[in-house]
């Protein structure tokens, strides 16, 4: 049975955490939202500190090795992602999203790679170095929350595959030194065709045409990558050409893709719930600061914070299951959808009834106000309000032969 009483490690990270949001998040959010870009010296500051968004986030060696210290060997790294990502979300999303590390390229290497890839792959990011940044790849720009229309193509050559194509919207996608990158090898065979390619920065035919101007997560680079004949070694095809023999019960390039949003979902839930929280306690300091007690608009304000709490309480316990299912080995897929589905909408109400109830002073070179533009895209990275739908729907009806 899940707890909800947050064990002493993991009290202690939560605290670890909050602190670092605080004092070194907080104080950068605003100049970086407004330069568009997070200051390379405290990249640099960070990394020798060792902090990364590291694939211990979802679930790696370094969570399980935490576990073991206290939970008889359970793992808990999806636990430990999700409570240190709700952190992050309330000191600012954009810069989270930013820390050196594999990021969401991280975890279908860590789930489908071979045991040479995965030593390859996730070795560079050490403390030691200069920052490193990983980056997942596969929204192009017909193929967004229905994958199966995936574009990209990778033709079988002697030693490889050549790529050509398109993705948009890649996350450190301009910076990263590898890129996990979708393509098909087949369109004709839908889903079945899909490949998960290592494409390392450098490698010729793969660029970086441009970065996006975005309303929000400013901060965060947000990159559109094209791939013109670009030659990938078969070393560098996710899990090995053996992986893919069996297409009619094996894993494809698409059951990559969603086994990693299993996983990555829970930590975008957080991070969302995360910066729903910052706006309600930005709010109610405000609130308790400045409203005469007992008028009715103090009234008023008070009722629709409580309303606040209470959603934003279900976000996280709604996180908090899909994470525990993924640490415990169990089917997790519509937890996760669920939590990424309530909290993006739970993000978007929370920073808008707020900079309501701050009116003008919630307005310019605010938190709030710079929250409110970051949480829309919180309802459609890692698929859309939509899409989260259509994944609970089919796990609630199709075990009873209504095909959804």
């Amino acid at each position: 049975m899940i707890s909800y009483e947050l064990s002493p490690h993991q009290s202690q990270v939560k605290a670890i955490v909050h602190w670092f949001a605080e004092n070194e998040i907080r104080p950068i959010a605003m100049i970086s939202d407004k330069q568009k870009r997070v200051p390379d010296e405290w990249l640099n500051k960070v990394n020798s500190m060792g902090i990364t968004l590291s694939t211990s986030s979802f679930g790696d060696d370094e969570g399980r090795n935490a576990a073991k210290k206290e939970a008889k060997g359970e793992r808990q790294g999806n636990r430990l992602g999700v409570i240190a990502s709700e952190e992050m979300g309330w000191g600012d999303p954009a810069i989270a999203l930013t820390l050196p590390g594999p990021g969401l390229g991280g975890p279908p290497v860590q789930h489908s790679g071979t045991p040479e890839q995965k030593k390859r792959f996730l070795s560079i990011f050490s403390r030691d170095e200069e920052p490193r940044w990983g980056a997942y790849a596969l929204t192009e720009p017909d193929a967004g929350s229905d994958v199966s229309g995936l574009q990209t193509t990778a033709v079988k050559t002697d030693g490889g595959y050549i790529l050509n194509g398109q993705k948009i919207f890649i996350t450190n996608g301009g910076r990263a030194s590898w890129v996990v990158v979708f393509a098909t090898v087949d369109r004709s065979i839908g889903r079945a065709g899909h490949r998960a390619f290592v494409v390392e920065k450098g490698t010729p035919g793969f660029s970086c045409s441009r970065l996006a101007d975005k309303m929000g997560l400013r901060a965060s680079e947000t990159a559109e990558l094209v791939f013109e004949d670009c030659f990938v070694p078969v070393e560098n095809l996710l899990g090995g050409e053996e992986y893919y023999e069996n297409l009619s019960s094996g894993p494809s390039g698409f059951r990559v893709a969603m086994k990693t949003f299993d996983s990555t979902r829970p930590i975008i839930a957080a991070m969302a719930t995360g910066i729903a929280r910052g706006a309600y306690e930005y709010t109610l300091d405000i609130i308790n600061k400045e409203f005469p007690k007992h008028g009715r608009s103090y009234q008023t304000a008070c009722a629709i914070l409580a309303k606040l709490n209470q959603n934003i309480t279900a976000s996280r316990l709604l996180t908090w299951e899909a994470a525990w299912k993924a640490d415990m080995g169990l089917p997790n897929a519509k937890e996760a959808a669920m939590c990424k589905a309530y909290s993006g909408k739970i993000a978007l109400e929370a920073t808008s009834k707020c900079l309501e109830l701050l009116g003008p002073a919630g307005m310019e070179d605010t938190i709030v106000e710079k929250m409110y533009r970051d949480a829309k895209i919180f309802d459609i990275f890692e698929g859309t309000n939509q899409i989260q739908q259509l994944i609970i729907a089919r796990h609630l009806y199709e075990p009873h032969g209504v095909r959804v």
